[in-house]
Formats: structure tokens, C-alpha cells, sequence
């Protein structure tokens, strides 16, 4: 049974608790509580019951009231051992400090009372040592100017978490209505846990025999990632069923953010620690993995086109000369069709190099090979990311800025339900971030990468980014076109870019298809367009060959046609390989 539990989601769901050890039959928990924000405000409340007896109203009130409706919670199963089982002493704690409701859970008992000065600035209200330490880490916090878990820094919290932990067992978590704070003890066993909820999931329900979480019940489809910390690993059922967990590492602490794990800290023997993050989520982590050396990569590109009945006359647009500029030269590239016909070249309305071909020789199979060498020059994307000027989210734009970068910036059409619910999913994502412009755009890059799954033949043409939303799965270019929605419902200009991307050896593959790629640039004021990659999780930088770019696939697809007269029964097979030149 877990006595501790406490949840972060991105966005806010309404479960349904049901406290299954009030039913009788069983010794009787010293109490409950569960504590939560209501509309996303840093206003907590918190319903409780001590000494709660068989057949609980209020236990029927947490298990139907759909009013208990937030993104963060804390769940509390009594066993007393400091005082009376009464109100004041039944936890989570709650008490103000810099304009927000902090709220404390402990699991463990401290052998001894901390003394707390009378007059204090915090004074416990309760007999509990859970509420004189909630009392003596508001004191510190509020005598560093900390107002919030962000401002914190966790070398000094892993230090005062130490100094508790000396006077008994100190499970604990605590929370400031934004982030949640999680702190394993660091002298027992490991006991608490941390599990990950990924969507999709039409049913879920976690628990053990004693609690039952519902996720499912009262809003139907739940599409909200979260994290869960509890004190035993619970078991789930349902479309999510083998939900992970992970043992705490002694004296780990852990802050989550929206769903998400945005820090954490493990001490350390030696003697100068230093703040660990998690590498999922971890804005340094993430910036420092772009980068790359000057690459001159060889790309060949062979489509070839079959048909039961020849084809006496079609048009074909052709995209697969790499683009020159100042970050990729183009070094040579030739195309050679194997069929005779007339051709031209031009620069479309998006820059990209395209040959139109008009074919009048009656064929049954047309091969296009397309040869290239290019260098790419992109040795550092995120450079600009040490300017002294922060850019958040919304960004203004002037004008004719604005005229300029409008095709990047309108969404596909979509329902407006569903535009309704991608704009709730990419607001969580701004504030996850502080509404920092690239911490935002890095985190849902890292998260497509994590959370949705590569599958071919998932999808098709037609599939729309609502569509990978709610499955969670596609190929490259699905993940594209949904970091495009995504990014122009944050009011960011973003467009497609189709190109090449080399993989290394074999052994280090990450997701490529033997075909062309498709990945994502993103307009950063005063900066450019720049590249991230959601279906590798990295920033574009001397492994990925740009050859076309659009609004959407239609603009940049490296090969298309009309047939005038003949064909049917089409069948494709499309060869891309791309070595290093040298």
C-alpha cells in the first residue's frame, strides 16, 4: 500500500481516487488526505479525514467529485506515530510563501522533535515532525529570497534535506502549485518510486488493493502525459498496461515540471558534487548535444517508377539538387533519367533548385538517379544560444515580417476541436519552459523523439498531425509535419525541409529509412531559420544534406508527376545511400 504518492501532469485531468482499504476487514488507516490545485491556480486544497471509519463519506466524495480536477497531486495514507489523529495532524500540509500554497507529504518518522522558534515566521500548527520540517524549509527558503522550486538550487536543498535526514527517515515531497519536488531518503533502503505515464491510453487505472487511481473514468480518452512518484510500485491496467518504474537512488532528488522531469540531483562520495539532470529533458544537455565536424558527404538517390501499361506521355518535377549556401556547399550533382525527354531548371517561390521534365517516349519503367556531394558547414547550430538576450514566447513581429513569414506561420486546417486541444497540448510545452523560445522548441523536439513511436505504414499521405497526436505514431514525416503544427500554434514560423541524413556505421543507426528524410527549421529572430529533428530527437547540424523546403510535404517532395496518357497500376521503389565522400 502506498502511503505517499504524488502526481505531475501536462495539463490538467480529473481521476478518480478510491481509497479500497476503508472498506472494512482491514486495520483502518490513522488517516488520509489528498491535496491538489484547482484550475492550475497556486491555490491548494486539501481533503482530508482522520481516524476515518468503514464505509467513509468522504471517501466516496474523492472517488466521484469531478471538481477534483488539477495537473499536480499529493496523496497521503496515515500511520501515526506523532500525534493525535486529528485534522491538524493529518498530512499533506499546506502554508503560504511567495504568493503560492506550498504543500508537504512525508513518509517516515524523525526520532526527534525539531525545535522551531516561537514568533517564528512558520510555526507548526500540528504535533506532527512532518510540519515542524515543512516549517523549517519554508524558513530557509524565505531567508534565501527563494519564492518558488525554479528559483531553488538543489546543492543547498540536498544539504538541508541532509541535515533532516540525520534525526530519521525522510520520504518526502513537496510542491509550490508548479513544480512538484520529490526526496528519497538517503540512509534506508530505496523505497519510493518514479513511473512514467506516456499516452495514448483509452483505459487506464494504476493501484494495488488498497488504492485505485482512475485516469479514464470521468473525461473519457486522457491524452496527458505524467510522472508519478509513490512509495511501492503500483500496478495499471488497461491500454497502458507495464507501466515502468524506477527506484529512487538514496538521497536523490527529483523536480517535475508538467509531466516531466526538468531536475535532479544525486550526492555523491566525493566531496565536490555537482548538479545532475536528468539527460531526457535536461536544456544543457540538449543544447550541448548538437554539433558535428565539417562532413562532405556522397548522396545517391534512385527512384524507380513501373507500370503495367506503358506510358506514352507525363510530366515529372524533380527536387533533389542539394541547396548552396553559407552552411551546406554543393560540390557537384547530376540527375540522369532513363528515359529521353525534354527538361528545364528554376528556383521555386521556396528557393529550392527544381527540373521540370516533360516525357513524350512511350515507357513501362522510369529510373531517376540523382548524384550529389555536399559539405556541410554547420559545426555549431546553437551558438546564437549564449547571446545575452532571452527570446520568449509570444514573439511580435513587424509587419511586413509578418507578410513575409505568414505561409510559416498559419496552421493546417483542422476542426476546430482538434486545433483546440493541439494548442492546449503545445501551451504546455511554453510553460514547461518559462516561455523560453529555444528551451521550448528543444523540449518538443526531445519529446516527439521520446514519446511517439516510428512505425512505416502507421500512416499515410493523408494523416494529419491531430491524427499523430492521438496515436502517437508515423514516420518522418509525420513527426514533421506535427512539430510544424505545433510550433505555428505557438506563433513560431516553422517549415518543412526535405533532405538526407547520414546515419554513421550500422551500429550507431538511429531512425532512417533507405529513403529520403524530412525534419523541421524553425524562424528564430534575429538568428534565421534553424534545423531540429523530432524523429532523432537532435538540432540538424553536419548529418543532415538539405535539399527542398515548403510549407508542408507537397512544397518539398522530391519527386512528383502527371501522367497524360497510359499507365496504371503504379508500383515505387525508391534507393538512397549517403557515405562519406572522402
Amino acid at each position: 500500500m502506498p502511503n505517499l504518492l504524488a502526481m505531475s501532469f501536462e495539463g490538467e485531468i480529473a481521476p478518480s481516487f478510491d481509497l479500497c482499504c476503508l472498506r472494512g476487514g482491514a486495520a483502518l488507516p490513522d488517516g488520509w488526505g489528498v491535496g491538489y490545485y484547482p484550475a492550475g491556480e497556486p491555490s491548494a486544497s486539501v481533503l482530508k479525514e482522520p481516524a476515518p471509519g468503514p464505509g467513509s463519506i468522504r471517501r466516496e466524495l474523492v472517488r466521484a467529485w469531478d471538481h477534483l480536477e488539477s495537473s499536480l497531486f499529493v496523496l497521503h495514507v496515515r500511520a501515526a506515530i506523532w500525534g493525535a489523529n486529528t485534522d491538524a495532524n493529518t498530512q499533506p500540509f499546506v502554508k503560504s510563501w511567495g504568493a503560492r500554497d506550498w504543500m508537504i507529504a512525508h513518509a517516515g518518522s524523525l526520532t526527534r522533535a525539531l525545535d522551531v522558534t516561537h514568533g517564528a515566521p512558520f510555526e507548526p500548527i500540528g504535533a506532527t515532525d512532518t510540519e515542524r520540517v515543512f516549517c523549517v524549509l519554508l524558513e530557509r527558503l524565505a531567508s534565501q529570497g527563494w519564492r518558488s522550486l525554479a528559483d531553488s538550487n538543489l546543492r543547498d536543498m540536498s544539504e538541508w534535506f541532509g541535515e533532516l535526514n540525520a534525526l530519521g527517515t525522510l520520504d518526502l515531497v513537496l510542491c509550490d502549485g508548479r513544480d512538484l519536488l520529490i526526496y528519497a531518503d538517503r540512509h534506508t533502503e530505496p523505497t519510493l518510486h518514479l513511473g512514467e505515464l506516456v499516452p495514448p491510453f483509452d483505459r487506464l487505472v494504476i493501484g494495488d488493493r488498497d488504492v485505485q487511481i482512475d485516469f479514464t473514468s470521468r473525461q473519457g480518452t486522457c491524452e496527458r502525459k505524467g510522472v508519478i512518484a509513490s512509495s511501492s510500485p503500483l500496478q495499471s491496467s488497461g491500454t497502458a498496461s507495464g507501466m515502468n518504474w524506477r527506484l529512487l537512488e538514496r538521497g536523490e532528488i527529483v523536480i517535475i515540471r508538467q509531466g516531466a522531469v526538468v531536475r535532479n540531483w544525486v550526492p555523491r562520495a566525493e566531496s565536490a558534487n555537482a548538479e545532475s539532470t536528468d539527460g531526457r529533458t535536461s536544456r544543457a544537455g540538449r543544447r550541448e548535444a548538437a554539433g558535428g565536424p565539417v562532413t562532405r558527404l556522397r548522396i545517391t538517390h534512385r527512384t524507380t517508377y513501373s507500370y503495367a501499361n506503358p506510358v506514352e506521355r507525363s510530366t515529372h518535377l524533380l527536387r533533389l539538387v542539394p541547396f548552396h549556401d553559407r552552411l551546406q556547399r554543393l560540390e557537384r550533382s547530376e540527375i540522369a533519367l532513363s528515359v529521353d525527354g525534354r527538361g528545364r531548371d528554376f528556383d521555386d517561390v521556396f528557393g529550392n533548385r527544381v527540373r521540370r521534365v516533360t516525357l513524350d517516349t512511350a515507357y513501362t519503367e522510369l529510373t531517376i538517379t540523382a548524384q550529389s556531394e555536399a559539405t556541410l558547414l554547420d559545426t555549431d547550430p546553437l551558438a546564437f544560444g549564449n547571446r545575452r538576450l532571452r527570446t520568449t514566447i509570444p514573439l511580435v513581429w513587424m509587419p511586413w515580417q509578418r507578410i513575409m513569414l505568414d505561409p510559416f506561420l498559419l496552421p493546417p486546417e483542422l476542426p476546430e476541436t482538434q486545433l483546440g486541444e493541439l494548442v492546449d497540448y503545445a501551451m504546455r510545452f511554453v510553460t514547461r519552459n518559462d516561455g523560453d523560445l529555444l528551451d521550448t522548441l528543444l523540449d518538443l523536439n526531445d519529446s516527439i523523439f521520446r514519446e511517439y513511436i516510428y512505425k512505416q505504414g502507421a500512416t499515410t499521405l493523408s494523416t494529419t498531425p491531430f491524427d499523430v497526436y492521438v496515436t502517437r505514431r508515423g514516420v518522418c514525416q509525420d513527426f514533421a509535419h506535427l512539430f510544424i503544427c505545433l510550433a505555428r500554434l505557438m506563433g513560431v514560423p516553422a517549415r518543412y525541409v526535405c533532405g538526407y541524413l547520414y546515419t554513421g556505421r550500422k551500429e550507431e543507426l538511429r531512425i532512417q529509412a533507405e529513403a529520403s528524410h524530412a525534419w523541421v527549421q524553425v524562424y528564430l529572430p534575429e538568428i534565421g531559420w534553424r534545423g531540429l529533428d523530432p524523429t532523432n530527437g537532435v538540432v540538424t547540424s553536419t548529418s543532415h544534406v538539405r535539399v527542398a523546403v515548403g510549407r508542408n510535404y507537397v512544397d518539398a517532395t522530391p519527386t512528383s508527376g502527371t501522367i497524360y496518357v497510359g499507365g496504371g497500376n503504379e508500383r515505387l521503389s525508391v534507393e538512397v545511400t549517403v557515405d562519406p565522400a572522402d
